[in-house]
């Protein structure tokens, strides 16, 4: 029977997606893992590869259009089989492969297996696990245990993809493999069987088939025995060219498991050959990867500038420009937060002279350099620790107040913005903070974070100091209560004395949800973050 294939939800926030290329056309032959076409999300340009086999019947999305999560864009099936049905009628086809004189019978269905117990058989039952917060379901990368083999309690079963990062799944228990019921590219919802451990020789075709949902998509049945690993064995013997790893608009294509290695490994992908679909480059060929032997003359060509815009007197003019899905998303996401938490300001000077000089003198001990950010999280963190209701977010019904302090740090990139966070920032050094904070910021410009590295903040600051910026307020980042926009700093004439001398100021301004953070609790939070930081010696201590 022909399988749907739809837009798949690739990030927490992702509502839609963008065909920016598709890799098969109608009618083409489809085996489980091949590129099917790469989608733009909110956050990133993602590959979309294929989790079933046959042949490519419709194309629902064209190249450059959006489609919602959810929406049909292809159809994979047997070649000229009727695939009309599975859409529902409701839509026209985009594109349709051509008709074929006769589609095959359909085989007779068989009957249902008795219903088994795992605890019957005495074997464990591998499920898809949560591994982020917003995880809906894992795309299985790579199985690195077959059906046979001997598994032992901390061996790693699979590698796993999830909407944030590819991670391994370990099966805590011992015995030998039974069952996979994902092959190679597949997905599972989180909670579905994947894999049955158990002693050796048990059959557990009943309990697959007790455990199987009504009307499950084929990517959720154990595959033939032996299959995936013959095809692995049988294309070393091909003595096929191999190409270059193609590069489309700055990105190499490269299976999700060959990224991991190679970042592991700390290869450069611009310098691998692809053996896979395209010059896709793939877990073999970072296995094989010798650096001598990479080709110097090989690597792409440095991307054309874009040609600045030049005024022609006495024309009118403009240019639409296309929302990327991470523009998308911020905009989403902060209209939701500015019309529907009530904010406020609260805008504070801060005398800087005494923490130049602090951090003029920790920086020729500190093993890392100490930015004066560094000192604001360090000082935010600890008045939040005395007024812990500013560490808080709303729950609608109740007011959250975190235990633990994480500091999220805004952080501009190439598509929009993005909120690395330091994890228990009270707890730690003003030179800790600054190194962890530095590791974060590099691995968010590269794209490079972790679930766990962007997700969990109490608590934002937003510094916009360095680009000369003296004060400005910020949209809470939600859930949190709170947000600090801090500008840079500036000298200033102050009255001293009889006289007028220079000091240097600092303007932070506080916003406040107010359903959660009155404004004399906002008011006592910035007089504590004032002091730590204009006697920056009461923080070490």
């Amino acid at each position: 029977m022909a399988e749907v294939i739809k837009m798949p939800r690739m990030s927490d926030t992702m509502t839609e997606g963008v065909i920016v290329e598709w890799h098969k056309k109608v009618g083409d032959k489809v085996k489980s893992g091949d590129l099917l076409a790469e989608v733009e999300t909110d956050k990133a340009t993602m590959e979309l590869d294929s989790y079933n086999e046959g042949t490519l019947l419709y194309i629902g999305v064209e190249k450059g259009k959006s489609a919602k999560v959810d929406d049909v864009i292809a159809v994979i099936g047997k070649e000229g089989e009727d695939y009309k049905s599975v859409l529902g009628g409701n839509a026209a086809p985009a594109t349709e492969a051509p008709k074929a004189e006769a589609a095959p019978k359909a085989e007779p269905a068989k009957e249902a297996a008795p219903s088994v117990t795992p605890e019957q058989l005495g074997v464990t039952v591998i499920r898809m696990p949560l591994l982020s917060d917003t995880m809906s379901e894992g795309k299985i990368v790579a199985w690195n245990k077959k059906v046979g083999d001997k598994v032992k309690s901390d061996d790693n079963l699979a590698d796993v993809e999830t909407d944030k990062a590819t991670m391994e799944v370990v099966g805590y228990t011992e015995g030998t493999l039974l069952y996979v019921g994902v092959p190679d590219g597949g997905t599972a919802k989180v909670n579905d069987v994947i894999a049955i451990i158990g002693k050796e020789g048990t059959d557990v075709s009943g309990l697959v088939a007790s455990l199987k949902s009504p009307g499950g998509a084929s990517s959720s049945t154990a595959p033939v025995a032996g299959k995936t690993e013959a095809a692995a064995i049988a294309a070393p013997q091909q003595e096929a060219p191999v190409a270059l790893s193609s590069s489309e608009n700055g990105r190499i294509k490269a299976s999700p498991l060959a990224k991991k290695i190679a970042q592991e490994k700390g290869v450069d992908l611009k310098q691998v050959q692809g053996s896979g679909d395209g010059g896709r480059i793939i877990k073999k060929d970072i296995d094989n990867f010798v650096p001598s032997a990479a080709k110097t003359s090989a690597a792409p060509a440095a991307a054309a500038g874009v040609p600045a815009f030049t005024a022609v007197p006495g024309t009118e003019g403009y240019s639409d420009i296309s929302l990327s899905q991470m523009r998308k998303a911020i905009a989403r996401r902060l209209s939701e937060s500015k019309f529907s938490a009530p904010h406020f300001y609260l805008t504070m000077e801060i005398n800087m002279d005494n923490a130049m000089a602090a951090r003029a003198q920790m920086n020729e001990i500190s093993p890392v350099k100490i930015s004066f950010n560094d000192m604001v999280v360090k000082a935010a963190a600890m008045a939040l620790r005395k007024h812990p209701a500013v560490n808080s977010s709303w729950m609608n019904d109740t007011i959250r107040q975190w235990h633990h302090i994480h500091i999220g740090i805004a952080v501009a990139i190439e598509d929009g913005l993005i909120v690395p966070v330091v994890r228990f920032a009270d707890q730690k050094s003003l030179s800790q903070i600054a190194a962890e904070s530095k590791e974060l910021s590099g691995k968010a410009r590269n794209k490079k974070l972790q679930p766990n590295e962007f997700t969990g903040n109490t608590f934002t600051i937003s510094n916009l100091g360095m680009m000369d910026i003296d004060e400005f307020t910020a949209i809470i980042n939600p859930p949190d209560s709170a947000i600090m926009a801090v500008g840079r700093i500036k000298e200033t004439v102050v009255k001293k004395g009889d006289g007028f001398g220079v000091t240097n100021i600092m303007k932070i301004t506080l916003s406040c949800d107010h359903r959660s953070v009155d404004g004399a609790v906002g008011s006592a939070f910035l007089q504590t973050f004032k002091q730590y930081l204009e006697n920056p010696v009461t923080m070490l201590v």
